[in-house]
């Protein structure tokens, strides 16, 4: 988690639910729409909804921190709410290693950062420079503490919601590239530390079988440790947040 993160949230304007999103909610997934025209490898997302809204499992975050973060990307985080059903593919995260990682919040374990100790696959959210929350999730096997850092997802699904979360106007390149851009447009907050990841409403799901490329480099706005290449992206998508 770094202590310094880019993407500090726009103020969040009025919410209401966007006429789109209510009255066919899984438009987005076909690839129509200028913000959000989206294939993975020729695969219609809407023929294969089913499968790629299926919680990934917790194993799939018992294991190490590296592995998770590179294999997070190109999956999906989706938070269902009254107000409509949000959906983001993964394109940005970063890993912290736990206590033997200067820039871990668990490297000097404190009651905020015990929960990265927990059950893997759980979210350890946090408040961070007084204007916007972080979302992370648990990995390793639970007592071993470490983390990845959700730093940017693709806009799919909900983005008429996001946006009125964001307050950006149409400009969806400001929707959520950033953590504190990330938990505004998907409705994150304190509420959520501590939900399990791998069950509705708020959940990380599989996504395509086919991974995308990966690129990595150092983490973004740390002091510690900020040669460790441990931040990952996809490298061609618009939303990642820094290259």
């Amino acid at each position: 988690m770094s202590a310094k993160t880019a993407g500090t949230p726009t103020p969040t304007s009025s919410a209401r639910g966007g006429a789109r999103e209510q009255g066919n909610p899984h438009a987005r997934f076909a690839g129509s729409g200028r913000s959000a025209g989206t294939r993975f490898h020729g695969q219609s997302l809407r023929a294969k909804r089913s499968n790629l809204l299926a919680p990934l499992p917790r194993e799939f975050f018992t294991r190490s921190t590296l592995l998770v973060a590179k294999d997070l990307l190109g999956h999906f985080l989706v938070h269902e709410t009254p107000r409509g059903r949000l959906v983001g593919r993964v394109v940005e995260v970063e890993a912290y290693r736990g206590p033997k990682d200067p820039a871990s919040h668990a490297y000097r374990r404190t009651p905020r950062s015990q929960i990265m100790w927990g059950p893997p696959g759980t979210a350890y959210v946090y408040f961070t420079y007084g204007n916007h929350y972080c979302i992370n999730v648990v990995t390793e096997p639970q007592g071993t503490a470490g983390a990845v850092l959700l730093r940017a997802v693709e806009p799919l699904e909900g983005i008429g919601l996001m946006r009125r979360r964001r307050g950006t106007g149409d400009n969806d390149r400001l929707l959520t590239s950033g953590p504190g851009r990330l938990t505004q447009a998907m409705g994150i907050g304190r509420n959520h530390n501590g939900v399990d990841l791998t069950r509705p409403p708020l959940f990380l799901a599989r996504g395509p079988t086919a991974r995308p490329p990966i690129a990595s480099s150092p983490r973004i706005g740390i002091r510690a440790a900020a040669d460790r290449p441990w931040r990952f992206y996809i490298p061609a998508n618009p939303y990642v947040s820094r290259r």
